[in-house]
């Protein structure tokens, strides 16, 4: 048998096995999505469960703690409700958070290129966060009313500052070869900066975006506990004082799920835009 006839008979050998590789690999991945889902499915089945069955083997009051079946069917029954508070909770959480996020963004680029103003406004950016916000929004309140206006201020300021130490850092997280190469070919600050930093801070200022996305909701809920009569804090707020659990309960997963579709929007626009991080 000659070389030839040999090479003929190993590469169809060389690709069963790659394309074996390639099958067994989609299999493993396969399994690993499908893990990835079943087990915190069967985690969150088994705590219902558990919830439910000692709800009821303990006899413990509805007003007390209603069993999942019975949140279960307030969700169904007040969903019209819910669903009327639940938009001025949403309105005022996705307005305070792109009002909140552009501040510390604006504010941000300014520090990184101005020293002085760091200096100068940060320690006070410091302070402002260390005040609760429960401290905080009553004297809004007072200050601009019961209004959309204060509600909206609440939630930019909870959004604010986790969104400009990240945007800080992000945005000086440059490599100084990069740096010095684009003096060398002469860039300009603005070429530099939407060129260079920018790019850079994305993935910082997204993981920020993840964290005021959830932060929102407890800010508009907060805004809506000191002066409000409609919206999800609101509603918490009633039926707590009327010992309606259920709804509660109900109320309070709507306040969960708002949280949720936001982290999970703010994570689809990081994978449409910063495509090239890990």
């Amino acid at each position: 048998m000659t070389m030839v006839e040999k090479a003929d008979l190993a590469e169809p050998n060389e690709s069963e096995l790659a394309a074996k590789i390639d099958a067994e690999q989609v299999r493993m991945e396969r399994r690993r999505k499908i893990e990835a889902f079943l087990i915190p499915m069967t985690t969150v089945v088994s705590l219902l469960l558990i919830w439910q069955f000692g709800v009821r083997y303990f006899e413990v009051p509805m007003y007390i703690a209603p069993a999942p079946s019975d949140v279960g069917e307030a969700l169904i029954k007040q969903f019209p409700l819910l669903l009327t508070n639940f938009w001025p909770t949403f309105y005022e959480s996705v307005l305070g958070f792109f009002v909140g996020n552009l501040a510390a963004v604006c504010i941000a680029v300014a520090f990184v290129h101005n020293k002085t103003v760091q200096k100068a406004f940060f320690p006070i950016a410091v302070f402002i966060n260390t005040i609760p916000i429960l401290a905080v929004a009553p004297i809004l309140i007072l200050i601009l009313g019961p209004g959309l206006s204060a509600k909206i201020v609440i939630v930019s300021l909870i959004c604010f500052f986790p969104t400009l130490v990240n945007m800080v850092r992000g945005l000086q997280a440059v490599s100084p070869q990069a740096l010095e190469l684009a003096r060398i070919l002469s860039a300009t600050k603005s070429e530099i900066f939407w060129k260079i930093r920018l790019p850079s801070s994305l993935p910082f200022l997204f993981s920020a975006l993840k964290i005021a996305a959830t932060t929102s909701v407890i800010g508009a809920i907060v805004g809506e506990w000191v002066g409000a009569d409609v919206g999800l804090g609101a509603l918490i707020l009633d039926s707590s004082f009327n010992f309606r659990a259920a709804l509660l309960y109900a109320t309070v997963f709507m306040s969960s799920g708002l949280s949720v579709i936001l982290f999970a929007s703010v994570t689809i626009a990081e994978r449409l835009i910063v495509r090239w991080h890990t």
